[in-house]
């Protein structure tokens, strides 16, 4: 009897540990598929192109290509909710910024922009520039607001994130204008319209519009930081040029679906890390006009804390200005 008990328990213990020697065995082979790595904006726009600066270096780092799929509309709202809805298992993520994750609160939204996500790492710190087509009167803030006086109403500014609404309407209520917002569904399609001067003015990332800047086919209005940016020394502040006040926050971060095993987000949080002390990556985020985030924010809790900070600041602003959705 003796034996036939221990012949037992000894079968009952290796049963038991199965489970566990699965999760660990599963653990240690993620990821065995394709990742899936959403961009809330379509092709062409600065998030679209960090992501893929990414994607490119965390593939050998991950064993795995990360997928990218382009999900635009509604200010990134939309392939927020994808995220959101999706298996935790660590085969989706997202590459998210401030409108998305801070300023998508203008949005009537289906889940919770603080406590909907895991975060996995901040990538960036981005400068947020004024651009405007080649051929427009102004040259700066302060030839643009004096253009806007004597014009009122007629500059085109472009409406595709909520960073750019916040940015158009502080710009109004400091100098005392008016503004045509016109809303786009991404910052490629405005580029489109910008370049052929079908529109006169957009704030974007420092990344979606530097290079035709420096190549002469965009002129820079201002650079919407509170200094100049050490990538783009050669560009000018708001507080510089005659808005003073006028900021609008940028950033890169990765987030993956609430629920996501803590191992996975650690996984993927070190291929980030890896891939951000590239020296070609960073030479990239450079030409790009970006500032690689410090190392203790690149952590989780380091974003976490990033965009906790950043809500606080930013949703009594936009909510005390009444700014909603548009049509994007």
């Amino acid at each position: 009897m003796k034996i036939l008990r221990r012949q037992f328990l000894g079968l009952a213990a290796s049963v038991a540990a199965v489970p566990a020697l699965s999760s660990i065995a599963q653990a240690q082979a993620y990821p065995s598929r394709p990742i899936t790595l959403i961009v809330p904006f379509p092709p062409g726009g600065s998030t679209d192109v960090v992501g893929r600066i990414m994607a490119e270096r965390m593939r050998p780092l991950l064993g795995q290509p990360l997928s990218i799929e382009n999900v635009g509309g509604a200010g990134g709202s939309i392939a927020l909710g994808r995220v959101a809805r999706a298996n935790p298992d660590g085969y989706t993520i997202d590459i998210g910024q401030w409108d998305t994750h801070v300023g998508g609160i203008i949005y009537n939204l289906n889940y919770d922009l603080q406590s909907g996500f895991e975060p996995i790492g901040l990538m960036s710190i981005n400068p947020q520039l004024m651009v405007s087509r080649k051929d427009f009167p102004a040259n700066d803030l302060s030839t643009l607001v004096a253009w806007m006086k004597a014009n009122p109403g007629r500059a085109l500014l472009a409406n595709q994130t909520a960073a750019a609404q916040t940015s158009g309407i502080q710009l109004q209520q400091l100098t005392g204008t008016t503004l045509q917002f016109i809303p786009y569904r991404g910052a490629g399609p405005v580029l489109t319209d910008l370049l052929g001067g079908n529109v006169d003015l957009m704030v974007a990332q420092a990344a979606a519009v530097l290079p035709q800047v420096r190549a002469g086919a965009l002129k820079a209005i201002a650079n919407l930081s509170p200094r100049r940016s050490q990538v783009m020394p050669e560009i000018p502040t708001a507080d510089e040029t005659g808005v003073p006040g006028l900021y609008t926050s940028g950033w890169f971060g990765f987030f993956a679906p609430k629920g996501t095993p803590k191992d996975i987000i650690a996984r993927i949080n070190a291929a980030m890390v890896e891939a951000l002390a590239d020296p070609a990556v960073r030479a990239r985020f450079t030409e790009l006009g970006l500032d690689v985030a410090p190392r203790e924010q690149q952590t989780p809790d380091g974003l976490a804390a990033f965009q906790k900070a950043e809500i606080a600041k930013w949703w009594p602003i936009i909510k005390e200005a009444g700014i909603s959705a548009q049509a994007q």
